[in-house]
């Protein structure tokens, strides 16, 4: 059941992501163009010119990914945590693996929280869980790659848990509870993306954890809706928003996730 959520789950995106609904504006009007109807062509093909422009112009994913970000406060007070939880998506496993030096990507701000954190809780265990996202299987998983990050920077081994099979959130949470003693004994500082954490606090209180503490990070600028031309990042910008939202509804709908926007447990 979890691979057909998983594989279902990236299908979907690949048709529901805004770039998608871009590039079919195009399409149709070739289409229809290719068969003559010059008319209807030209409307759909002014339809996706007047979007192209649009989303070059005009950060409008700023507004909905604001809500995602500000749901919880940066960089909690918290006094003796049991255990340090950093999601996966900071690192790039397959880059590590191709060049033998650990790489990280525009999430790499998880993995420095996570040390930075387990240097001012030498008590806390520090949890990693990411495998690999591909759908057809294999690949590097990303425990492999932040583990020997880990080792790099002197973390005793008997001090690190690192969960190398979940393919998603809400399997980041149901795995990583099975490596753990108690996940209901907390207090656990979860560290992710902004963006990505009323996800993330969902699926970790739907899977049985609890004194879970957001600790988010990897924050985007603050927002400016300022005409100016950045197709790839407002494009961008936009397409994390949408997806997030889509999972917090699809999470809630299949029970992977407590609410619909997450307060915590």
């Amino acid at each position: 059941m979890d691979t057909l959520f998983f594989v279902t789950a990236k299908l979907f995106w690949t048709l529901a992501q805004p770039a998608s609904w871009l590039v079919g504006l195009f399409v149709v009007a070739l289409a229809l163009a290719a068969r003559g109807r010059w008319r209807a062509a030209r409307g759909w093909l002014a339809a996706g010119t007047i979007a192209l422009l649009l989303l070059g112009l005009v950060p409008l994913g700023a507004p909905v990914i604001r809500p995602l970000e500000s749901r919880f406060p940066a960089a909690p007070e918290v006094n003796a945590p049991v255990g340090i939880i950093v999601l996966g998506g900071g690192e790039d496993a397959a880059l590590t693996a191709a060049t033998g030096v650990v790489q990280v990507n525009e999430g790499g701000d998880r993995l420095l929280a996570g040390l930075a954190l387990a240097r001012r809780h030498p008590d806390a265990q520090l949890i990693f869980t990411g495998g690999s996202a591909r759908v057809a299987g294999g690949g590097v998983p990303g425990a492999e790659a932040v583990g020997r990050l880990f080792a790099a920077v002197g973390l005793p081994p008997e001090r690190v848990t690192l969960e190398g099979r979940a393919r998603n959130t809400a399997e980041n949470a149901r795995l990583t509870a099975a490596r753990v003693a108690d996940p209901a004994a907390g207090p656990w500082l979860l560290v992710t993306s902004a963006f990505h954490m009323p996800r993330s606090v969902g699926a970790f209180c739907a899977a049985g954890w609890r004194g879970i503490v957001p600790y988010p990070v990897d924050h985007r600028p603050p927002a400016r809706m300022r005409p100016g031309w950045d197709l790839a990042g407002h494009l961008g910008q936009l397409e994390t928003a949408v997806k997030e939202w889509i999972g917090l509804l699809a999470y809630r709908v299949t029970g992977r996730s407590d609410a619909l926007l997450p307060a915590g447990c």
